[in-house]
C-alpha cells in the first residue's frame, strides 16, 4: 500500500506543480522562489537530462512507461521487499510516469526549478526519481552491510 500512496501522491503534485507554473509564467520568464538558491523559471524540454536528446520527448515518454511497467512487474513478484525499495521504486515510478504523462501528451517536459549551483533545470518528477535512486543506493548499501556483518559472525 505504501508504494501506491507514494506513486500516487508524487504524481499529483509534480502535475500540479507544472500546471501552476505553466499558469504563472510564461516560457523563459523566472521568479526567486527561495533566498537565491532557488529560483523558478519556465522551460520546455523536449528531450531528456541536461537538454539531451531534443525532439525524442514522444519516445522517451514511451520508455518511461515501460520502466514503471517493469518495475509494477518486479513488485508483483515480490522483488522489491522493505520499506527503502518501496519508496524508491515509488519515488521513481511517480516521477517517470510525471514526466511520461507531459512527454506523450504534449511532447515536451516542463522544467521549472533552477538551483543557484546552476547544475540545469529540473522538475518534482526529476527530483522524484533523484530521491529514488538514493533510496535504492541505500537500501544496498544496508543490504552489503548486513551480509558482511553476518559473514564476520559466522566466521568467528
Amino acid at each position: 500500500m505504501l508504494f501506491y500512496i507514494v506513486f500516487f501522491v508524487v504524481t499529483v503534485i509534480d502535475q500540479i506543480s507544472k500546471v501552476w507554473i505553466r499558469s504563472m509564467l510564461k516560457v523563459g520568464e523566472s521568479m526567486p522562489f527561495y533566498k537565491d538558491i532557488i529560483s523558478f523559471t519556465h522551460y520546455q524540454n523536449t528531450g531528456a537530462a541536461g537538454s539531451s536528446l531534443q525532439g525524442w520527448a514522444r519516445y522517451l515518454g514511451i520508455f518511461a512507461v515501460i520502466i514503471v511497467i517493469a518495475i509494477l512487474y518486479y513488485r508483483k513478484k515480490g522483488r522489491l521487499q522493505g520499506v527503502l525499495l518501496q519508496c524508491g521504486a515509488a519515488f521513481f515510478a511517480g516521477g517517470a510516469i510525471g514526466n511520461a504523462i507531459e512527454r506523450l501528451l504534449f511532447g515536451k517536459v516542463t522544467d521549472f526549478i533552477v538551483f543557484r549551483s546552476g547544475n540545469g533545470i529540473m522538475n518534482l518528477a526529476d527530483l522524484a526519481i533523484n530521491l529514488g535512486v538514493i533510496c535504492f543506493v541505500l537500501d544496498m548499501f544496508i543490504s552489503l552491510r548486513r551480509r558482511g556483518f553476518r559473514k564476520e559472525n559466522t566466521a568467528s
